[in-house]
């Protein structure tokens, strides 16, 4: 490279590094303040862009949004997707992906070109479709921290995945109709009929589909054949940009579409292959890319918006918003009444948390500058009317969404919760208090005579609020459980991290680390304890009289951890290999209580299923041998029972 090249190099390496910094100060400033993050990041671009202009050129750009920054925020949204949370719903998701963005289009664009602001049909077309795909990235959040439903955030991430890869194929139609050039345009002109139009529109969003299916199967396939944390990562990342790369410029289909299936079925078949401590890894892995991408995509959003020039088009992003919030008000409310298992709450939360973000940003930057004359004042107002609605949707809907969800009661807390929290605050106060003022003695800033007359009587204080709290906890085993489970999983954590100071220290070798440590993250990635339960039962190490040693098939992992964990049994899991299918299985040895050998036994039948598969073996009499399919029964549980003395569990 040349000094100019290498000059231009490490600009840019300054930028991002100046843009890691702002994003870790905003972060840390939107937790002291209860502020969404996506918002804050955008209100510090529009200030950094206000003060200095145009600072970041060359970073804003759609390939770089689209290509380097959109895949790994959908891949990872779609990797921690449940299958069996998405199936429930997934008519309804695809009925606001597929049509809902189709009536989005559609209705956006009737409105703006009626409006009579001076942007033609076919324009107006091209803005309904790249303004309808959502980005609820701030509201996921914050129902997250909120503890809204599940299924509630499982229907609007998953519109947002389905509906993006929507957007931008019928927005490269809609181009090609307006005969716009741009990167995404189509072979097809508009003077086609309606059927090849469909058949493009099929092709390229089903084409994507089946694209991602493949590709993640094929990386779950190897990621299965493994045992390597930091390799079975960087699969992972092969897979979320790969994806994109394949569909979009080797296949021509979607990429984005490529890269929700991929993420979908990677997260649901990969994860079954990985050790403990590789899904500790690469959920964590993830879970900090896709906090870079946003950090950057919203970060981008306030540099590319330009206030002043934002401020010359007002009435036109007005009537933008207006039809926008009309085109998703139809959206949801019309296309609702085909699920009327949805309440009206929830209704209104799927409306107002609509935002607009990274992909319509992307594909607003896509629209050329250099097009004719009569074109180029319509391009200009279509881009400012994009960055205002994605800057209302974010500032005015995003930061309001809070208040809305408390508005409607949507996370109801209970009074026992409450009076939990406050005794508990009061406890924890009283316990600061009294350390506080130890520490002043100890040093000499408070007399010892002082100290003696008011520690009694903090300490009697302190033992009132203490019993208080165990009051309300044993009034509530909900409570008693959440608080179990927190201090059970802290002190897990509190292993590994003594662990890795061993290893560190040269205490411990690499090998038994690796074992100990394995150990520790298949506690922590395993379901919850039914902590009321197993305290009844008198706890682990007195109670057990039995230990059960069960070989099952590792596709029945899962379900039967989670009955032998409801049920109150204490597992620890031995990976094994069984028989001569050569299949991954599990050895789980199983501390029983008195009594309680048929319920593990009960618990083991309800969980593991046996199924019928066919395997390859030689015809024997023929002449010339060849693989034949054999029926095989796999499955079940096979059991074996010890009884024991003594039982203790680390």
């Amino acid at each position: 490279m040349n000094g100019e090249e290498v000059s231009e190099f490490v600009l840019a390496e300054e930028a991002i590094v100046g843009l890691l910094l702002i994003a870790a100060l905003v972060a840390i400033f939107v937790r002291r303040y209860r502020l969404p993050y996506t918002v804050g990041l955008v209100g510090i671009g529009l200030l950094i862009s206000a003060i200095y202009p145009e600072p970041l050129p060359k970073l804003i750009s759609p390939e770089i949004i689209l290509t380097l920054l959109v895949p790994p925020l959908i891949f990872e949204a779609a990797f921690h997707l449940r299958l069996e949370d998405l199936r429930r719903d997934l008519g309804f998701i695809l009925l606001l992906a597929v049509p809902g963005v189709i009536l989005t289009t559609l209705v956006v664009g009737g409105l703006i070109s009626l409006a009579n602001i001076g942007i033609e049909i076919e324009l107006a077309m091209v803005f309904g479709a790249l303004i309808a795909a959502t980005d609820p990235v701030a509201v996921v959040a914050l129902f997250r921290r909120l503890g809204v439903p599940k299924r509630l955030q499982v229907m609007l991430e998953g519109e947002s995945l389905f509906n993006d890869g929507t957007a931008i194929v019928l927005f490269n139609i809609m181009v090609a109709i307006a005969g716009i050039a741009t990167h995404g345009e189509s072979t097809l002109s508009a003077d086609s009929g309606l059927g090849p139009w469909i058949a493009e529109f099929l092709k390229v969003a089903g084409g994507g589909v089946l694209t991602g299916i493949v590709l993640g199967m094929f990386a779950s396939q190897i990621i299965g054949r493994i045992d390597d944390a930091l390799v079975e990562t960087t699969l992972t990342t092969v897979l979320a940009f790969g994806s994109y790369l394949i569909g979009e410029h080797v296949l021509g289909v979607s990429g984005v579409l490529a890269v929700v299936a991929a993420g979908i079925v990677n997260g649901n078949v990969g994860p079954r292959g990985m050790s403990a401590t590789t899904r500790v890894v690469v959920f964590n892995f993830w879970e900090y890319a896709a906090f870079l991408a946003n950090s950057f995509i919203f970060l981008l959003i306030g540099l590319a918006i330009d206030i002043a020039d934002l401020q010359n088009s007002l009435p036109a992003i007005g009537i933008a918003i207006l039809a926008v919030l009309l085109a998703r008000a139809l959206g949801i409310y019309g296309l609702s009444l085909f699920n009327r298992g949805i309440s009206a709450k929830w209704k209104h939360v799927m409306y107002w948390g609509g935002l607009r973000g990274a992909i319509a940003l992307a594909l607003a930057l896509t629209l050329p500058v250099d097009v004719e004359p009569e074109f180029l004042t319509q391009v200009t107002l279509l881009r400012n009317m994009a960055f205002g609605v994605v800057l209302f949707t974010l500032l005015i809907q995003g930061i309001s969404m809070d208040w809305v969800i408390k508005k409607l009661k949507l996370v109801q807390r209970s009074n026992i919760q409450e009076e939990y929290e406050r005794r508990h605050a009061r406890f924890v106060a009283g316990r600061a208090a009294y350390d506080y003022l130890r520490r002043m003695n100890q040093q000499g800033l408070i007399s010892e005579h002082t100290w003696q007359r008011l520690s009694p009587i903090m300490e009697r204080r302190n033992d009132v609020l203490v019993e208080a709290v165990k009051q309300v906890i044993l009034s509530n085993p909900t409570v008693e459980a959440e608080e179990l489970d927190t201090a059970h999983r802290e002190a897990l954590r509190a292993q590994r991290s003594a662990l890795t100071g061993l290893l560190r220290d040269g205490v411990i070798s690499e090998e038994i680390y690796s074992q100990l440590v394995g150990e520790v993250d298949s506690a922590l990635t395993e379901q919850s304890y039914n902590w009321p339960e197993l305290l009844r039962l008198g706890t682990f190490k007195s109670s057990v009289t039995h230990l059960m040693a069960a070989v099952i098939q590792e596709a029945d992992l899962e379900n039967a951890l989670g009955y032998l964990n409801k049920l109150g049994f204490s597992v620890a899991r031995l990976p094994s290999t069984g028989g001569f299918l050569s299949r991954k299985n599990a050895t789980l040895l199983i501390g029983v209580q008195a009594g309680r050998e048929e319920a593990a036994v009960k618990a083991l039948k309800s969980s593991c299923q046996q199924r019928v598969e066919f395997v390859s073996s030689p015809l024997r009499g023929a002449a010339f041998p060849m693989p034949m399919p054999t029926q095989v029964t796999v499955g079940g549980a096979t059991v074996f029972m010890f009884e024991v003395e003594s039982y203790d569990e680390f």
